[in-house]
């Protein structure tokens, strides 16, 4: 009498189906989403780890608020004043060009920005005049 290759096929089968899932008997799709589900969870809970480990204290100035305020009112000054004398200097570069080549329209574009320049290097010291107060 010839054996069957696999006798109990049908108990296998029940047996597999009550019995819960480890990773490695789970669905391809089932596993790809617990181990999305664990690499989020890890991913997580050291990037916290990390905030709380890596954190800094941040210390107050003893000096008052207002001079930390003017202090970066006089930095973004000196900032705007170094783009002004940019310009500036590429509106001087602009009308010696121009009177090389004896092109009137580069000559008016580079008086524009020749102004514009001495506008925005001075920027400060005309908002002062406006308000009549010091920035």
């Amino acid at each position: 009498m010839k054996q069957k290759k696999n006798c109990h096929a049908k108990t296998d089968t029940k047996r597999k189906a009550a019995a819960p899932h480890s990773p490695a008997e789970m669905p391809t799709p089932m596993r790809r989403r617990a181990d999305a589900v664990r690499r989020a969870y890890w991913t997580l809970s050291f990037s916290l780890v990390l905030a709380f480990l890596l954190a800094v204290p941040a210390f107050a100035a003893d000096s008052d608020p207002l001079a930390v305020i003017n202090n970066l009112s006089a930095f973004i000054f000196s900032l705007i004043r170094a783009v002004g004398m940019i310009l500036l200097g590429w509106g001087i570069v602009q009308v010696g060009l121009s009177f090389q080549s004896h092109d009137p329209s580069q000559r008016s574009q580079g008086f524009l920005t020749l102004a514009g320049g001495l506008v925005v290097t001075f920027a400060k010291e005309i908002l002062e005049l406006i308000t009549g107060t010091a920035v």
